[in-house]
Protein backbone atom coordinates (compact mmCIF):
# COMPACT_ATOMS: atom_id res chain seq x y z
CA UNK A 1 0.00 0.00 0.00
CA UNK A 2 0.68 3.39 -0.78
CA UNK A 3 0.67 6.49 1.77
CA UNK A 4 -0.67 9.88 1.59
CA UNK A 5 -0.22 13.15 3.22
CA UNK A 6 -1.97 16.05 2.83
CA UNK A 7 -2.06 19.76 4.08
CA UNK A 8 -5.11 22.80 4.25
CA UNK A 9 -3.84 25.97 6.21
CA UNK A 10 -5.47 29.65 6.37
CA UNK A 11 -1.75 31.56 5.60
CA UNK A 12 1.01 30.35 2.94
CA UNK A 13 2.76 27.30 5.35
CA UNK A 14 5.54 25.35 5.03
CA UNK A 15 5.09 21.30 5.27
CA UNK A 16 8.82 20.40 5.92
CA UNK A 17 8.12 18.72 9.36
CA UNK A 18 5.05 16.71 8.13
CA UNK A 19 7.04 15.30 4.69
CA UNK A 20 10.41 14.74 6.75
CA UNK A 21 8.27 11.90 8.36
CA UNK A 22 6.46 10.59 5.48
CA UNK A 23 10.11 11.02 2.89
CA UNK A 24 11.32 8.27 5.83
CA UNK A 25 8.65 6.15 5.09
CA UNK A 26 9.68 5.89 1.29
CA UNK A 27 12.48 3.02 2.46
CA UNK A 28 13.58 3.74 5.57
CA UNK A 29 10.77 3.32 8.28
CA UNK A 30 8.60 2.10 5.63
CA UNK A 31 8.10 -0.27 2.24
CA UNK A 32 7.00 2.79 -0.16
CA UNK A 33 9.77 2.76 -2.58
CA UNK A 34 8.28 2.89 -5.77
CA UNK A 35 8.44 6.45 -6.38
CA UNK A 36 6.78 9.51 -4.96
CA UNK A 37 5.63 12.76 -5.60
CA UNK A 38 4.08 16.42 -4.31
CA UNK A 39 1.56 19.10 -5.35
CA UNK A 40 1.75 22.75 -3.71
CA UNK A 41 -0.62 25.35 -4.79
CA UNK A 42 0.01 29.07 -5.50
CA UNK A 43 -3.42 31.09 -6.06
CA UNK A 44 -4.37 29.25 -9.07
CA UNK A 45 -1.26 27.95 -10.20
CA UNK A 46 0.46 24.73 -8.81
CA UNK A 47 3.87 23.24 -8.91
CA UNK A 48 4.50 19.34 -8.86
CA UNK A 49 7.82 17.44 -8.47
CA UNK A 50 8.03 13.92 -8.61
CA UNK A 51 10.65 10.94 -8.43
CA UNK A 52 10.20 7.72 -9.47
CA UNK A 53 13.24 6.88 -6.56
CA UNK A 54 12.24 5.86 -3.41
CA UNK A 55 11.87 9.21 -1.46
CA UNK A 56 14.47 8.30 1.12
CA UNK A 57 17.39 8.29 -1.92
CA UNK A 58 15.94 11.40 -3.83
CA UNK A 59 17.55 13.90 -4.71
CA UNK A 60 14.36 15.94 -5.91
CA UNK A 61 12.57 14.96 -2.03
CA UNK A 62 15.50 16.47 -0.14
CA UNK A 63 15.23 19.74 -1.93
CA UNK A 64 12.10 19.79 -0.84
CA UNK A 65 13.18 19.45 2.79
CA UNK A 66 15.30 21.64 2.46
CA UNK A 67 13.69 24.80 0.19
CA UNK A 68 10.68 25.33 2.49
CA UNK A 69 7.57 25.85 -0.08
CA UNK A 70 4.82 27.66 1.06
CA UNK A 71 1.19 27.17 0.41
CA UNK A 72 -2.04 26.79 1.76
CA UNK A 73 -3.00 23.66 0.09
CA UNK A 74 -0.42 20.58 -0.41
CA UNK A 75 -1.31 17.09 -1.16
CA UNK A 76 2.00 14.32 -1.55
CA UNK A 77 1.92 10.43 -2.02
CA UNK A 78 4.55 8.12 -1.59
CA UNK A 79 3.82 4.81 -3.52
CA UNK A 80 4.65 1.27 -3.47
CA UNK A 81 3.58 0.04 -6.81
CA UNK A 82 0.90 -2.87 -6.86
CA UNK A 83 -0.81 -2.08 -10.50
CA UNK A 84 1.56 -0.53 -13.45
CA UNK A 85 5.22 -0.19 -13.13
CA UNK A 86 7.77 2.26 -11.44
CA UNK A 87 7.77 5.17 -13.08
CA UNK A 88 7.28 8.98 -13.39
CA UNK A 89 3.91 8.34 -14.97
CA UNK A 90 2.62 6.33 -12.77
CA UNK A 91 3.64 8.30 -9.75
CA UNK A 92 1.20 10.60 -7.96
CA UNK A 93 -0.60 13.35 -7.45
CA UNK A 94 -1.91 13.28 -10.51
CA UNK A 95 -3.78 16.23 -12.15
CA UNK A 96 -6.52 17.17 -14.56
CA UNK A 97 -8.46 20.63 -14.87
CA UNK A 98 -11.84 20.83 -14.87
CA UNK A 99 -14.08 24.53 -14.80
CA UNK A 100 -10.74 26.51 -15.05
CA UNK A 101 -8.89 25.18 -12.08
CA UNK A 102 -5.98 22.06 -11.78
CA UNK A 103 -7.39 19.43 -9.86
CA UNK A 104 -4.67 16.91 -7.82
CA UNK A 105 -5.69 13.29 -6.52
CA UNK A 106 -3.34 10.56 -4.81
CA UNK A 107 -5.13 7.45 -3.68
CA UNK A 108 -4.03 4.52 -1.64
CA UNK A 109 -5.17 1.20 -2.21
CA UNK A 110 -5.63 -1.31 -4.87
CA UNK A 111 -9.05 -2.18 -6.94
CA UNK A 112 -9.77 -5.20 -8.81
CA UNK A 113 -12.09 -5.79 -11.94
CA UNK A 114 -11.99 -2.48 -12.38
CA UNK A 115 -11.13 -1.69 -16.08
CA UNK A 116 -14.76 -2.28 -17.71
CA UNK A 117 -16.11 -0.37 -15.35
CA UNK A 118 -14.21 2.62 -14.97
CA UNK A 119 -13.77 3.71 -19.11
CA UNK A 120 -13.75 7.00 -19.86
CA UNK A 121 -14.11 9.26 -23.35
CA UNK A 122 -12.82 12.77 -22.17
CA UNK A 123 -10.35 12.43 -19.23
CA UNK A 124 -7.96 9.51 -20.21
CA UNK A 125 -4.97 8.22 -18.44
CA UNK A 126 -1.53 8.87 -19.21
CA UNK A 127 0.35 5.86 -17.28
CA UNK A 128 -1.35 2.18 -16.42
CA UNK A 129 -2.56 2.18 -12.75
CA UNK A 130 -5.40 1.77 -10.74
CA UNK A 131 -5.44 4.87 -9.29
CA UNK A 132 -5.10 7.43 -12.74
CA UNK A 133 -8.16 5.33 -13.96
CA UNK A 134 -9.95 5.97 -11.19
CA UNK A 135 -9.02 9.58 -11.17
CA UNK A 136 -10.34 9.91 -14.76
CA UNK A 137 -13.38 7.80 -14.32
CA UNK A 138 -13.87 10.52 -11.26
CA UNK A 139 -13.39 13.75 -13.17
CA UNK A 140 -15.20 12.63 -15.81
CA UNK A 141 -18.76 11.71 -13.93
CA UNK A 142 -17.88 14.96 -12.14
CA UNK A 143 -18.11 16.95 -15.13
CA UNK A 144 -20.96 15.19 -16.91
CA UNK A 145 -22.49 15.96 -13.92
CA UNK A 146 -21.95 19.78 -13.24
CA UNK A 147 -20.81 21.26 -16.71
CA UNK A 148 -20.18 24.88 -15.29
CA UNK A 149 -18.65 25.22 -11.47
CA UNK A 150 -21.86 25.09 -9.39
CA UNK A 151 -22.26 27.82 -7.34
CA UNK A 152 -22.49 25.40 -4.13
CA UNK A 153 -19.24 23.84 -4.03
CA UNK A 154 -19.46 21.18 -1.14
CA UNK A 155 -22.51 19.68 -3.50
CA UNK A 156 -19.84 18.49 -5.91
CA UNK A 157 -17.77 17.05 -2.98
CA UNK A 158 -20.79 15.38 -1.72
CA UNK A 159 -21.03 14.08 -5.19
CA UNK A 160 -17.22 12.90 -5.52
CA UNK A 161 -18.11 11.32 -1.92
CA UNK A 162 -20.54 9.29 -3.72
CA UNK A 163 -18.45 8.17 -6.57
CA UNK A 164 -16.19 7.28 -3.85
CA UNK A 165 -18.25 5.22 -2.39
CA UNK A 166 -18.92 2.91 -5.58
CA UNK A 167 -15.26 2.49 -6.32
CA UNK A 168 -15.15 1.38 -2.58
CA UNK A 169 -16.50 -1.61 -3.79
CA UNK A 170 -13.66 -2.42 -5.99
CA UNK A 171 -11.07 -2.99 -3.48
CA UNK A 172 -9.18 0.08 -0.99
CA UNK A 173 -9.79 3.48 -1.74
CA UNK A 174 -8.32 6.15 0.27
CA UNK A 175 -8.20 9.33 -1.73
CA UNK A 176 -7.17 12.67 -1.26
CA UNK A 177 -8.54 14.98 -4.10
CA UNK A 178 -7.95 18.94 -4.08
CA UNK A 179 -8.99 21.89 -6.34
CA UNK A 180 -6.13 24.55 -4.88
CA UNK A 181 -8.86 25.85 -2.33
CA UNK A 182 -10.74 22.53 -0.94
CA UNK A 183 -9.54 19.11 -0.28
CA UNK A 184 -11.67 16.35 -0.04
CA UNK A 185 -10.37 12.89 1.95
CA UNK A 186 -12.16 9.79 1.65
CA UNK A 187 -11.08 6.42 4.29
CA UNK A 188 -11.84 3.36 3.02
CA UNK A 189 -9.44 1.68 5.93
CA UNK A 190 -6.40 4.31 6.94
CA UNK A 191 -6.23 8.28 6.78
CA UNK A 192 -5.37 10.16 10.05
CA UNK A 193 -5.69 14.36 10.93
CA UNK A 194 -4.91 16.83 13.12
CA UNK A 195 -5.77 20.49 13.00
CA UNK A 196 -3.07 22.57 14.62
CA UNK A 197 -3.99 26.01 15.88
CA UNK A 198 -3.26 28.31 18.65
CA UNK A 199 -1.84 27.68 21.79
CA UNK A 200 0.67 26.08 19.49
CA UNK A 201 3.38 23.49 21.26
CA UNK A 202 6.25 21.20 20.41
CA UNK A 203 5.68 18.25 18.02
CA UNK A 204 7.87 14.85 17.90
CA UNK A 205 8.23 12.92 14.46
CA UNK A 206 7.73 9.15 14.48
CA UNK A 207 10.19 8.22 12.13
CA UNK A 208 13.06 10.34 12.37
CA UNK A 209 14.58 12.45 15.76
CA UNK A 210 12.72 15.30 14.88
CA UNK A 211 10.89 18.46 16.88
CA UNK A 212 9.50 21.48 15.76
CA UNK A 213 7.64 23.92 18.38
CA UNK A 214 5.28 25.53 16.27
CA UNK A 215 4.97 28.39 18.88
CA UNK A 216 8.09 29.37 17.19
CA UNK A 217 6.65 29.56 13.42
CA UNK A 218 3.39 30.55 13.63
CA UNK A 219 1.03 33.39 14.82
CA UNK A 220 -1.87 32.97 16.63
CA UNK A 221 -3.89 33.59 13.88
CA UNK A 222 -2.77 30.45 12.08
CA UNK A 223 -4.64 26.96 11.52
CA UNK A 224 -3.53 24.05 10.00
CA UNK A 225 -4.82 20.88 9.21
CA UNK A 226 -2.45 17.41 8.36
CA UNK A 227 -3.55 14.93 7.16
CA UNK A 228 -1.71 11.68 6.74
CA UNK A 229 -2.28 7.96 5.89
CA UNK A 230 -0.69 7.19 9.49
CA UNK A 231 -0.58 9.63 12.28
CA UNK A 232 3.03 11.50 11.80
CA UNK A 233 3.70 12.49 15.34
CA UNK A 234 3.60 10.63 18.81
CA UNK A 235 2.94 13.97 21.04
CA UNK A 236 -0.10 14.85 19.28
CA UNK A 237 -3.90 13.56 19.13
CA UNK A 238 -4.55 12.50 16.05
CA UNK A 239 -8.22 12.16 14.55
CA UNK A 240 -8.23 8.26 13.12
CA UNK A 241 -10.93 8.09 10.24
CA UNK A 242 -13.32 4.93 10.23
CA UNK A 243 -14.15 2.89 7.27
CA UNK A 244 -16.31 5.61 4.83
CA UNK A 245 -15.90 8.54 6.54
CA UNK A 246 -15.17 11.48 4.74
CA UNK A 247 -13.75 15.28 5.24
CA UNK A 248 -13.65 18.58 3.63
CA UNK A 249 -10.83 21.24 4.45
CA UNK A 250 -10.18 24.83 3.39
CA UNK A 251 -8.09 27.23 4.95
CA UNK A 252 -6.98 24.46 7.72
CA UNK A 253 -10.81 24.19 8.93
CA UNK A 254 -13.03 21.07 8.46
CA UNK A 255 -16.07 22.75 6.65
CA UNK A 256 -18.42 19.60 5.57
CA UNK A 257 -17.95 15.70 7.09
CA UNK A 258 -19.89 12.67 6.85
CA UNK A 259 -19.81 8.99 6.80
Amino acid sequence: MCELLAMSANVPTDIVFSFTGLVERGGVTGPHVDGWGITFYEGKGCRTFKDAKPSCESEVASLIKSYPIKSCTVISHIRQANRGRVCLENTHPFTRVLWGRYWSYAHNGQLSGYKPKLKTDIYLPVGNTDSEMAFCWLMERLQQKYPKRPSNIKSAFRYAVKQADQLRELGVFNMMLSDGDYILVYCSNNLSWITRRAPFGKAQLIDTDMVVDFHQETTPNDVVTVIATRPLTDNEDWHVMKPGQWCVFRHGELIDQGG
